[in-house]
Order: structure tokens, then sequence, then C-alpha cells
């Protein structure tokens, strides 16, 4: 922005999140308004191409694509001449708003505009060029904190707004990189902590959580990165039946070789170690705890004298076919849950591997004790003359061929 500029002159635009101007302190049409309105999409493609302006056709095309209009040439004229009135209105300075040269519209120059994208774009230019590493990590800082949301995002399905927030996305992520490697570099780890919450929370599912597990880990609040690890885990499966991505399981085996603990006594250390309170239903914990487990059951099973089994419960649908999605799936998953959580015995592991599905290790038991909790499973899961039922799959830890079970109903409660 030229500091020569008196602020009270200049019309603060708004793209990130939703649109929005404000002039001499006062927010004019915007996020308040209709979206629908002919004037907002007017103004929001005319301000954020201010620069190189837009063809008379890509105004029509954004104006009017899905409207049955007669002449549309006569209907933009119409929209740019009650724009000129409403911006007059609004208090803006009597000028012509928007010049129109050789089928080409711009907005007038007479009024300088700051825009947030523009103004994201500049910073990351200036700490590219910039040599002190102290301003440059201000500079990146400030360019991500230009971005508070996706770019017109209450309008995503408009053509022209969708390539544009799809280009600001790719810029934001490319902007945190580049910001978390200069406070790398400065030990600047509180920042880095406040940086990866800023952008799980704009972009949810991008795996930015492992950005504030790093900054966690390196101030040595380790309870605070476990916690937040298993709260992701659980984000990731309720809302994407997703599994944590590799990196972040890798930062989670980096946490555990970063712990360091005061010196104590064998009796304390083991009483920290052990769990809390009395011991009921089954041990859930989070997928790299469990798979932590099974490898260790799995050396264990090499000396023999023990048979265990891996079972996998999948909520499925009348048809027995495997529920992937739907409303009632979170409510279902979590039933799933407490129904073998009160199922198993308190030496059996779970953990909840996607939307509607658990994984079981069922340890020093029989096949025919699989069925039996299977059996029990359904009791506390299956209510009234519910449609929906589980599926189970179960293996021998020790890999004999895989077994199938199918319940689906109340006449399986025998």
């Amino acid at each position: 922005m030229d500091k020569n500029l008196n602020e009270q002159d200049i019309l603060y635009v708004k793209m990130f999140g939703n649109f929005s101007m404000t002039w001499h302190g006062k927010a004019l049409a915007g996020e308040a308004k209709s979206l629908e309105s002919q004037f907002i999409l007017l103004m929001e493609i005319l301000l954020h191409n201010r620069e190189k302006g837009v063809t008379r056709d890509q105004l029509e095309r954004a104006l009017f694509e899905n409207r049955d209009i007669d002449d549309v040439h006569h209907a933009l004229r119409t929209v740019i001449y009650n724009a000129r009135k409403k911006l007059k209105k609004y208090g803006l300075p009597d000028v012509n708003y928007i010049v129109s040269e050789k089928g080409v519209y711009t907005w007038t120059k007479e009024i300088p505009v700051v825009e947030d994208a523009t103004e994201m774009e500049k910073m990351m230019a200036q700490a590219e060029e910039e040599t002190d590493p102290a301003k440059k990590k201000a500079l990146y800082l400030d360019a991500c904190h230009c971005y508070t949301g996706e770019f017109l995002s209450s309008q995503i399905g408009i053509v022209w707004i969708a390539r544009e927030a799809r280009k600001y996305r790719e810029l934001f992520f490319d902007c945190v990189n580049k910001t978390v490697e200069q406070l790398r570099v400065s030990h600047d780890y509180f920042q880095m902590e406040s940086l990866g919450y800023y952008a799980s929370k704009l972009h949810p599912l991008e795996n930015w959580e492992i950005v504030t597990m790093e900054a966690l880990t390196a101030m040595g609040r380790y309870d605070d990165a476990v916690k937040l690890y298993e709260d992701t885990v659980d984000l990731y499966f309720r809302e994407e039946g997703l599994k944590p991505s590799g990196r972040l399981m890798e930062m989670l085996d980096e946490l555990g070789s970063s712990m360091e603990h005061q010196h104590a006594v064998l009796d304390d250390i083991q009483g920290d170690l052990a769990e809390e309170g009395e011991p009921g239903g089954g041990y859930a914990v989070s997928y790299p705890v469990f798979q932590g487990i099974y490898r260790m059951i799995e050396r264990l099973l090499e000396r023999g004298g023990q048979s265990v089994f891996l079972m996998l419960c999948t909520v499925v649908d009348s048809k027995g076919n495997p529920m992937r999605e739907g409303s009632a799936l979170e409510e279902l998953s979590q039933r799933l849950g407490e129904a073998i959580h009160n199922s198993v015995r308190h030496s059996d592991t779970m953990t909840r591997y996607g939307r509607g599905q658990y994984l079981v290790l069922l340890v020093n038991t029989t096949l025919e004790d699989c069925k039996i909790v299977q059996k029990r499973i359904n009791l506390h899961f299956i209510k009234g003359r519910q449609r929906t039922g589980i599926k189970y799959h179960v293996n021998s830890v020790i890999c004999e061929p895989d077994i199938i079970f199918h319940s689906k109903g109340p006449e399986d409660r025998e």
C-alpha cells in the first residue's frame, strides 16, 4: 500500500471468506447482502481484476450465465448504471467508477483499492526477496494471516471464483510451508504452534496438525502433543473414515524418541505407567497404539502357547453392504464402539479404524469364543427391528485363513 495515501480515501476489499467493502471505516455492501445481487457479482470480479480489467464477454458470463436474457448487452449496461448510482449513494467520490475502453472494463484509478488477496501475494513476493531472516519471517507470517478463509467461499460454484479459490488455497499452503521453514530455523516454536492451529482451522483434514505437533514436541509439551495426535486421528476417522497419514505417524514415533523424563525410582515409574481406575470393558486405544500392541503380540506368539484373533467389525445396511456414508453412520459407529467395549474382556484391545469399522484383538481365545463375542456385540448393538447390522471378519494373528461372520438382525441373538 502506498504510504502517502490517506487511509480514509482507500476502498478496503475483503475476498477471503465472504466479500465485503469498507469505505471511511464504514462497511458497504457485502456479507450482509444477498450473494445473488448483480451489484455484488460485478464488484467482486471488477475489484479483483482491477489491474488488467475484465472483457465484456467475461462480465456477461459472470453476471448472466445461468439466466435467460434476450439482450445481455443491455442488461450489462443496466447493471453498471445502477452500480454507479449505488456507489455514489454509499459516499464514494463522484467519479467514473467503472471505465470502459475497447470492450474492457476496469475499476477507476481515482479510488485506490486495498484487497486482502492482492496483499497476500505482495507480501509473499517481498518475503522471497528479503534477505534479513527476521523480516522475511515477519512477512511470511503476515501473508499467512491475510488469508482468513477460502476465496469467496460462499460462491465457490461460480467458475472464475472456483479457479481463484484453488489458486489461493495452493498459495496459502505454500506460504505456510515456507513460514514453517523460517520458524524452524529461528526456533520460534510458539509461533509455529499458533500457525499450525490457524492452518488446521482454515483447512481441516489437510495434515496441518503435523506443524503443531512438531512445535509442541520441540517445546517439551509431550502430553499436549499426544492429546493433539489422538484428537486428530479421531477427527480424521469421524469425518472422512481415513487412517492417519504416514507423516503424522512418523511424528508420533519422533515424539516417543524425543520424550525425556526426570530421574525416578522404578516404583514411581511403574505407578505412572499403570492404568488409572479399575479396568472395565475393552482397552480402547488409538490406531498407532493398537498397531504397536499387535506387533508386540506377533513377537510373543513366536514362542507359542497362546491363540490370538484379530476381528474387524463393519456396520452394514439391510442388504449386508458396508455403510460408507449417510447421516446415521456416525451414530451407528459410536454405538458399535460402545457395543464392542461392553462385550469384550478388559484384556482385549480395540480401536476405531474408519467410519463404521473397528478392529479388536482377542487375546488367549478360540474361534468358538470369537463367535460368542460376536453374539454379545449384536445384543448391545441391535435395537428393536433395526435393519442395519454388523459384518465380522476374523483372522488368526498367526495367519490362519480368513473367517467371515455376518449378522444383520435380532434373530442372531440366540
